[in-house]
């Protein structure tokens, strides 16, 4: 103990600490996996702060008899003992999830609270800013490069985009600025107003597909969740932090965002989507609009009407839903102009069409085109209850067709967890090939499914036009042989 991390090799080594009582953190690791290199940054400042506990650390794929009796099938992976037990785990690079399930069990604080970084001591405290900064890095260019983001499909990406960008200071939090629906919340909303800067903000508890996405594209897995300048800064535990020692008002000066005179926000207006920001829309026109967006399960607002648009781009929306056989009513925006202008403002969304599903803004033409080629218009339908139910079949079928040359594996091309998927991601970057992907840790689901649905027990597996080429072994045999840029090409 005394702030330092041990390497262990052999199970009994494990079980001799672990016998002592003491407080055991046990840290699975590889060399080549980089969510693990920070994580274990992290690691190590955690065991300065909680030197009565025993940090230890395994390199999984060197010592399988250890990672076997714990069941690791991914990297970074921790285990957490207490009183020679095994207490909790943790899979995946989580730094606030990891400081918190530490203190849990070396250190003392409330049941329910997170652990702040002021609270751990200095040496964590900013590791785990750092280590957030360096996964948010990793997680923005895994979303750039990648053709398919699992779990996350390019317009819901987008949308999260245009939100966390359309202020300066943007808030993700539960409830709305007047009426927080979390103390967590509450206690940022109170932050910003006293640094008196004016922000916008979104109720996640209005669209869990969003509230789902968000922690993904954050690499954040709580909320509230604050952004300065499009940047993630934190959770309420980091906001808070930062305000009481002055850090967050230096992030506003330095980012040029002014603050006001005015002790009290002007933060009202509850609009629909969760955007919370002055419309300036009369009661009734307000209540027609959303009379209108409710009038059926899925409404679009148009130029024209469906047998004569006026536009291409409501062509365009019209023809897939028709293609995707939905039920759908609609409005033409021409024939009213305090509609037209009055839903921009309403829906925050400038142009036409607009398509809603039960209430909720799915966006413009390009959305549901890019929704419609990647299955994601199909699966929010069936979510809905407007379509039948997808099965896994279909599910699968659906995922092996999205890219021309499809990845199954275990992370992702830039944060692999597993030896396998890495050398096949390299194998076929090497050949210049480009291929989509898709995270079997993150769908059990799938990863299950697709082990029957192949006939082929274990992962990573490649496909090549819906046909499945094989596992590591081949892909790797192909590649020595000179084979696997013409397989994948013919």
């Amino acid at each position: 103990m005394g702030g330092s991390v041990k390497d262990v090799k052999s199970k009994g080594e494990v079980d001799a600490v672990v016998g002592g009582g003491s407080p055991v953190i046990l840290h699975f690791w590889a060399s080549w996996c980089e969510a693990s290199k920070h994580m274990d940054q992290l690691f190590t400042h955690l065991s300065t702060d909680f030197p009565k506990a025993h940090f230890l650390r395994v390199e999984a794929e060197e010592q399988p008899e250890i990672s076997e009796a714990y069941s690791v099938s991914a990297v970074p992976f921790f285990v957490f003992f207490k009183d020679g037990k095994t207490f909790d785990t943790l899979e995946g690079a989580d730094p606030s999830s990891l400081a918190n399930k530490v203190a849990k069990i070396a250190g003392s604080i409330n049941p329910g609270e997170a652990a702040s970084p002021a609270s751990l001591g200095m040496a964590a405290g900013s590791a785990v800013l750092e280590a957030v900064k360096e996964l948010a890095k990793e997680n923005d260019s895994s979303k750039e490069k990648n053709l398919v983001q699992p779990g996350l499909s390019g317009p819901l990406k987008k949308r999260l985009q245009q939100l966390v960008d359309s202020h300066p200071v943007f808030l993700f939090m539960k409830g709305t600025p007047e009426e927080p629906k979390c103390k967590f919340s509450r206690k940022v909303v109170d932050v910003l107003k006293e640094e008196k800067v004016k922000f916008g903000s979104f109720d996640v508890m209005s669209d869990s597909e969003l509230r789902e996405g968000l922690k993904k594209f954050s690499n954040w897995p709580t909320f509230p969740q604050l952004y300065c300048k499009g940047e993630l800064l934190g959770g309420c535990d980091i906001a808070v932090a930062m305000h009481e020692n002055g850090e967050l008002r230096e992030v506003f000066k330095d980012q040029g965002i002014g603050t006001t005179d005015e002790a009290k926000e002007k933060e009202s207006g509850d609009a629909k989507g969760g955007m919370s920001e002055s419309t300036n829309l009369s009661t009734t026109l307000s209540s027609r609009l959303e009379s209108l967006i409710n009038s059926n399960a899925v409404m679009l607002f148009m130029k024209g009407k469906p047998d004569e648009p006026k536009c291409g781009f409501s062509r365009k929306v019209v023809e897939i839903l028709q293609q995707e056989s939905v039920p759908f009513d609609s409005f033409d925006i021409l024939s009213d102009e305090e509609v037209r202008q009055g839903l921009k403002v309403y829906s925050n969304w400038s142009s036409y069409p607009q398509l809603y599903i039960k209430g909720d803004l799915i966006g413009g033409s390009d959305i549901v085109l890019e929704m419609q080629k990647s299955g994601e218009l199909q699966k929010t339908l069936r979510e809905k209850g407007i379509l039948p139910a997808e099965t896994i079949q279909d599910r699968l079928k659906r995922l092996i067709a999205s890219s021309l040359v499809m990845l199954f594996m275990k992370g992702t091309p830039d944060v692999p967890r597993c030896g396998f998927s890495s050398r096949v991601v390299d194998a076929l970057r090497q050949e210049g090939l480009s291929f989509g992907f898709f995270d079997i840790l993150s769908d059990d689901d799938v990863r299950q499914g697709l082990k029957v649905y192949s006939n082929w027990p274990t992962f990573p597996q490649l496909y090549y036009k819906s046909e499945l080429i094989g596992g590591h072994d081949i892909v790797m045999e192909l590649k020595n042989n000179g084979e696997l840029k013409s397989t994948l090409s013919e």
